[in-house]
């Protein structure tokens, strides 16, 4: 609610001492002057309600007023919330990151405005105590063992008293009728808001020691980028947990971004055990009322750690201290809808904005980092070897050509053979295929038809299990049919190619006694099936309750199944195709860290790769454990193709319903492109996903040398042509997707 209404103020006749201000709405729209009575005492950073056309927005007071627009047209700020100002420095990274991405500076704001119910005043929950005189009652075992809690306690909720008396809610609710407890009211609880480390954690190897008294000595110290890196298993999350408390110790807030919801489950496991509390959870399965408490404790500095997805970084934090990009490699910390910027990168601007040190965790840096390490511009910390002694596992290739499996089977005879010898061990086989569903393509064997999305450039993906066919792309979805839309023919339809469902069904062919585990991202939906059906599903793999597991990325990185020792890898070959300037790092990154799923305890591992090109340089970097010599490889023809990070790229989709005016309009900015030394422009191209979600897109790329500015140039570019409003131009800086 807002302490202080407009309307309560002075008549709109006498308007002369009344202020100026600048309001940043959250809309793509430029910071609108309104006026404000002196009663009202705004400041920069406070939010508002405004009026916009027939009704009230949102915005916060960006400044003083710059118009020369008479008083009396002016609109009256409607009132003010009695919540904390967004902070100067959160301000300036808004600021920042609009003119990076070339977005509007409110829709970037408009981020951090996802939770404003939190702007109201947040209520306290009701507790209860004893009261000083007691009502003559029948005194219960329950009744008794309730008085006993409180005696302990002093106050308590109604839920907490219960459980901790061994009774239902009534009985509590039965004493506070009767008059002999009384109602307390007591102050929110914000998330993450008191921590009580337990102990000193766990016994660090001096490699840990070492990485983590170098973070710990950066903290309060100012600005600083460390990339801390290390082989899968070697413990790099209790070295930065260190780093974590020092920084709660001081007193500052520290944020730890991660690229997939799907990591948080063990990672809270291992906070709560090291800390004594759960960190704030933010992300967008988190539901109404924890966003509100958790937006509301950080901006107010109660609550102490956030662990999230890229959106947490835009939550107004009013002393932050430490940032950890855990994964930094991942592409999903890249937006790519709405303002699209790559998390990452924002949070080293965020940290250097704001003056306190970021440290960058993987397994396998991004080429990226490994450039900025090795330029000095970030320090770089190393652990060699996996903790408590584990050792790596032994990575082989299978070569497909060779040991093709049966006829539409899918697993060749050497992999079968490895999970029969591993479940006879009493073992642990993952089996990985980055592929949802059960087959990427459904074809007719009778006409050749091809079933295709409506709205995409894509083939439907049969999804057995649910009987659907989907779009990845846009979540169209339709019964499997069974007739041929094309020639009408019945049952003529095939699966082609396998997805994790169809691998499921060939292993409990193979091995009908086993217990197997299908983990994919599409089969958790909405929070509650999402985050706590994930959190069952790995605790069972972590208790040996599932012999196989079968899975897609979710199951790639950050899990710890120490009865794992074999990690299949069905379809090695899947990501090098396509073209994408990443295709190779990423294909490395990815089998590297499913590979690092095997042997992390005390068992050895061993990764076999079903590949049909074992050749490739990926896969020989793999099977030789020749990390640094493959980045090396990597950069180098990056630097000789004058491809990222030895140069920028700057792109521009181009969107529409009609394909003729977006190819218009792609032309146009074609003959207006900018020209000069070290700029190259390529394009205008259909995208590779032409169609997408009922759009028609085309693509231009810029790519430029280093030292020049390309968010001047596409800015220039852009406004050089007239766009219709019907069609879509969108600029991303530093790509990563070119689909």
């Amino acid at each position: 609610m807002a302490d202080v209404d407009a309307s309560s103020q002075k008549g709109d006749t006498d308007r002369s001492d009344w202020r100026r201000v600048s309001v940043l709405l959250p809309y793509p729209l430029g910071p609108y002057d309104y006026l404000a009575p002196p009663e009202m005492n705004l400041v920069v950073g406070d939010y508002v309600r405004v009026p916009l056309g027939p009704r009230e927005v949102l915005g916060v007071v960006w400044g003083e007023g710059l118009g020369d627009v008479s008083a009396k047209k002016m609109k009256p700020v409607a009132g003010r919330f009695d919540a904390p100002s967004m902070p100067e420095i959160h301000r300036r990274f808004i600021d920042w990151v609009g003119a990076y991405t070339l977005s509007p500076p409110g829709t970037v704001m408009r981020m951090s405005l996802t939770a404003p119910k939190a702007l109201e005043q947040p209520r306290g929950g009701v507790a209860f105590r004893r009261a000083q005189t007691l009502p003559d009652i029948a005194l219960t075992p329950a009744r008794r063992r309730i008085f006993d809690v409180l005696e302990e306690r002093g106050t308590a909720a109604a839920q907490e008293l219960a459980e901790a008396a061994g009774c239902g809610v009534a009985v509590v609710r039965g004493l506070a009728d009767s008059g002999a407890l009384e109602t307390v009211m007591m102050p929110p609880r914000y998330p993450a808001a008191a921590f009580e480390p337990l102990g000193d954690g766990p016994t660090l190897s001096d490699d840990q020691v070492l990485a983590a008294d170098r973070l710990k000595a950066k903290l309060g110290a100012g600005y600083s980028a460390t990339l801390l890196d290390g082989v899968t298993g070697a413990g790099k999350t209790e070295v930065y947990f260190e780093a974590v408390a020092a920084n709660i110790a001081a007193g500052r807030q520290s944020l730890v971004l991660l690229p997939e919801i799907a990591l948080s489950a063990q990672l809270l496991d291992r906070f709560a055990r090291r800390f004594g509390a759960m960190p704030a959870l933010w992300h967008s399965d988190v539901g109404p009322a924890a966003r509100r408490m958790t937006w509301r404790g950080v901006a107010e500095g109660k609550t102490k750690v956030v662990v999230g997805a890229r959106s947490a970084l835009f939550l107004p934090y009013c002393d932050l201290g430490l940032i950890v990009v855990d994964e930094e490699h991942e592409a999903a910390f890249k937006q790519e809808d709405g303002v699209i910027y790559h998390a990452r990168d924002m949070a080293v601007a965020r940290a250097h904005l704001g003056g306190f040190p970021i440290v960058l965790v993987s397994a396998t840096p991004s080429l990226e980092s490994v450039v900025n390490a090795e330029a000095g511009r970030y320090d770089r910390l190393y652990l060699p070897s996996r903790h408590a002694g584990a050792a790596l596992p032994r990575i082989g290739l299978i070569d497909m050509r060779r040991e093709r499996p049966p006829a539409r089977r899918f697993l060749s005879p050497m992999l079968t053979q490895a999970v029969a010898d591993t479940l006879a061990a009493g073992e642990q086989a993952m089996l990985f295929l980055n592929r949802r569903g059960y087959a990427p393509l459904t074809l007719c064997r009778s006409c050749g038809h091809r079933m295709q999305c409506p709205n995409c450039t894509a083939w439907l993906v049969e999804h057995r299990f649910q009987g659907l066919l989907r779009c990845h792309h846009c979540d169209h979805a339709e019964p499997i049919p069974t007739n041929c839309p094309q020639c009408d023919n019945v049952g003529s339809f095939a699966p082609c190619g396998p997805g994790v469902e169809r691998i499921s069904d060939e292993v409990s062919e193979l091995f009908p006694d086993a217990r197997v585990s299908l983990l994919a991202s599409d089969m958790f939906q909405g929070f509650a099936g999402r985050g706590m059906a994930l959190q069952e599903a790995i605790r069972q793999v972590q208790d040996h309750e599932v012999d196989i597991v079968i899975g897609t990325q979710i199951i790639a990185k950050g899990h710890h199944f120490p009865m794992l020792t074999l990690v299949g890898v069905v379809d090695a070959d899947l990501g090098l195709t396509g073209g994408d300037l990443r295709a190779s790092e990423r294909t490395y990154q990815l089998l590297h860290q499913v590979a690092g799923r095997a042997g992390r305890a005390q068992r050895p591992g061993h990764v076999l790769l079903q590949t049909y090109m074992p050749e490739h340089r990926v896969m020989q970097a793999l099977a030789d454990n020749q990390r640094e010599a493959f980045l090396a490889v990597e950069a180098d023809e990056r630097r000789a193709a004058a491809m990222p990070p030895f140069s920028r790229l700057a792109a521009i989709i181009v969107s529409g319903p009609d394909t003729a005016e977006v190819g218009q309009v792609a032309r146009e900015l074609a003959r207006a492109a900018p020209r000069g030394e070290g700029i190259v422009v390529l394009g205008p191209a259909p995208a590779p996903l032409s169609m997408l979600r009922g759009l028609h897109r085309e693509r231009l790329l810029l790519k430029a040398r280093r030292d020049v500015p390309v968010q001047p140039l596409m800015s220039d570019w852009v406004n050089r042509v007239a766009i219709p409003g019907h069609v879509r131009v969108q600029v991303d800086i530093d790509p990563y997707s070119f689909l």
